[in-house]
């Protein structure tokens, strides 16, 4: 593979997991808000860049995995932003959880300046990013795409086209939505074991193996029982998912009981002061029950 430089805008739990893969092949120029906490990446050789549009004129490929949309907005479109200054062919892939209508505005504002953009939020939290395991799911010009596709295989093991803009983010949508309605059933589960008197790591023995099993039961699960919720994915950043779903739902007519509740639940997790927290602390909600 050619050595690239490629851009990462965005060094959090994830973020800077993925530098650390990327750095191994590449050269890597990153920018963050806060210059502190990429000081190890630094370090260890990533160039840091003073503003987006300073990065990008550096840069092959450029990556985004910033916090909201309005953020993402402003990293691409801002005073200092990529598109002030990346090259025409440039290639932008956006990996932060975002509102679709977003991603194709962004689509189009990039073919307008010759700069390609592709919508490829991420799934699998911190240990898939530290494992390049993580789930991809992209969306725009699939020519651009399996351009970029040997990159993304250096910290991806799931990764699939969906189609034109906003498409990778239609599907991160459908992920959250099974995760949101999946880790209420988990903490409920777990409610129940121990309420009834049962040794919880023995069911999670029991059930993470048969038709309940699941990615946030076999990994998620454990960590709740050892007291440990430190984020592999934020719950405000969470919340921010969930409510863009149930945007978009509504937008289609769709009436989703189980998001609402799950949106719900966590707006109460965050209540008691938990939004900086991993998702798995949703436990504590249910937790005065036992």
């Amino acid at each position: 593979m050619i050595k690239l430089n490629i851009g990462f805008i965005g060094t959090g739990v994830m973020g800077a997991s993925i530098v650390t893969r990327l750095k191994k092949k590449h050269t890597l120029h990153i920018y963050t808000r806060t210059k502190q906490k990429a000081e190890e990446l630094i370090q260890n050789g990533a160039i840091w860049e003073g503003s987006p549009s300073a990065l990008a004129a550096q840069c092959d490929i450029i990556f985004t995995m910033v916090g909201y949309p309005e953020d993402v907005n402003e990293v691409y479109s801002g005073e200092e932003g990529i598109f002030k200054t990346a090259a025409e062919g440039t290639i932008c892939v956006d990996l932060t959880t975002s509102k679709p209508e977003l991603a194709k505005q962004l689509f189009d504002i990039g073919k307008s300046k010759g700069i390609h953009m592709i919508d490829a939020p991420v799934s699998g939290g911190d240990l898939g990013a530290k494992n390049g395991i993580l789930s991809i799911m992209a969306g725009g010009e699939e020519s651009i795409f399996n351009e970029i596709l040997p990159v993304l295989k250096e910290f991806g093991s799931n990764i699939v086209y969906h189609g034109k803009a906003g498409s990778g983010q239609h599907t991160k949508m459908s992920n959250q939505i099974v995760i949101g309605s999946t880790m209420t059933g988990v903490c409920e589960a777990l409610t129940y074991a121990i309420k009834a008197g049962l040794n919880p790591e023995k069911v999670l023995a029991s059930i993470s193996q048969g038709a309940a099993g699941s990615w946030s039961l076999s990994h998620l699960a454990p960590r709740v029982l050892n007291e440990d919720y430190e984020p592999g994915f934020y719950i405000h950043h969470f919340i921010k998912d969930l409510k863009i779903a149930l945007d978009e739902s509504k937008k289609m007519g769709l009436s989703l009981p189980g998001l609402e509740l799950a949106l719900k639940s966590y707006e109460q997790a965050s209540d008691i002061g938990l939004s900086d927290k991993g998702t798995q602390a949703l436990f504590k909600v249910y937790e005065d029950q036992i």
